[in-house]
């Protein structure tokens, strides 16, 4: 970056001073360059640095675009080195023809400016312009670029909104199931219609029995029509449990009568296979 024009000064940007371009305004131009001791015209090159400024010159609470301090509109730089000051110097008038169009008439060629840059003694610097640009440029095109990304932001907050009402009312909606439908019924509702892959518990499988026997089989396969989550009949007749049919109690009087009887048809027939015996009354 370019260096302070002030004589006596080589303060810069590299070393932390800010530099403050010469104001568009000749009056105000004509009182810098007076200020400043030197007989030269400013150009865009011509910078002053903030130690040539006074306290009061300042903004006390507003910031530059860039975050540094920030001129009055009509700050004067008033502190300078300079051991003999001269008399006031005036500034010298350039006339430069500009034709209709606000260009330099042809001869010209920007000759006048680098004639002005070389009486300062500073040449000048076109590719301190040209970073500026392209700063600019590129701060124009990160701004644009946070722009879409705060968009892009709203956008996926709105939609974390919906998501976030959508599962609180399917969370709704699940529990006002469980309140007639078991967990396994449930899961049946997000498969297809009559899927083989649904496992079915046995308290499923008990109520659907209960529900064939009061609607019959007609009504319970309607209701499996209209996607009512039950198992098929042939899973309710695989899922049948085996029930174990005990023999009915003896009392104890009958059990004596019988096994009396018993031994007495044992005895008869040992009598009878032996030859020439009275079985007796």
């Amino acid at each position: 970056m370019g260096g302070c024009s002030a004589p006596n000064c080589s303060n810069s940007t590299t070393i932390g001073k800010q530099l403050f371009r010469f104001p568009k305004d000749p009056v105000r131009m004509k009182k810098w360059v007076i200020n400043c001791r030197r007989d030269f015209i400013p150009t865009t090159c011509s910078r002053l640095c903030e130690d040539h400024f006074e306290l009061s010159q300042f903004e006390e609470i507003a910031r530059s675009p860039a975050g540094g301090k920030k001129l009055k509109p009509n700050a004067i730089p008033t502190v300078f080195d300079v051991p003999d000051p001269p008399s006031p110097i005036l500034m010298k008038e350039v006339k430069i023809k500009l034709d209709y169009a606000g260009k330099r008439t042809r001869g010209d060629h920007g000759y006048a400016r680098k004639q002005l840059c070389s009486e300062t003694g500073e040449p000048e610097n076109n590719e301190e312009n040209n970073k500026e640009d392209y700063s600019c440029r590129e701060c124009d095109r990160f701004k644009a670029h946070l722009e879409q990304q705060y968009l892009n932001n709203a956008i996926l907050q709105r939609q974390v909104e919906e998501m976030k009402k959508k599962l609180n009312k399917l969370n709704k909606i699940e529990k006002s199931l469980q309140n007639f439908l078991f967990d396994d019924q449930i899961r049946a509702l997000s498969l297809t219609k009559r899927s083989r892959r649904a496992v079915w518990s046995q308290n499923t499988v008990q109520s659907a029995r209960r529900i064939r026997a009061a609607v019959g089989g007609k009504g319970y396969e309607f209701l499996r029509e209209l996607g009512y989550p039950l198992p098929s009949y042939r899973t309710l007749c695989n899922r049948v449990e085996p029930t174990i049919i005990a023999p009915p109690a003896v009392p104890e009087e009958m059990a004596e009568i019988c096994a009396e009887t018993q031994e007495k048809c044992a005895l008869a027939l040992l009598l009878s296979s032996s030859p020439g015996t009275v079985v007796g009354s």
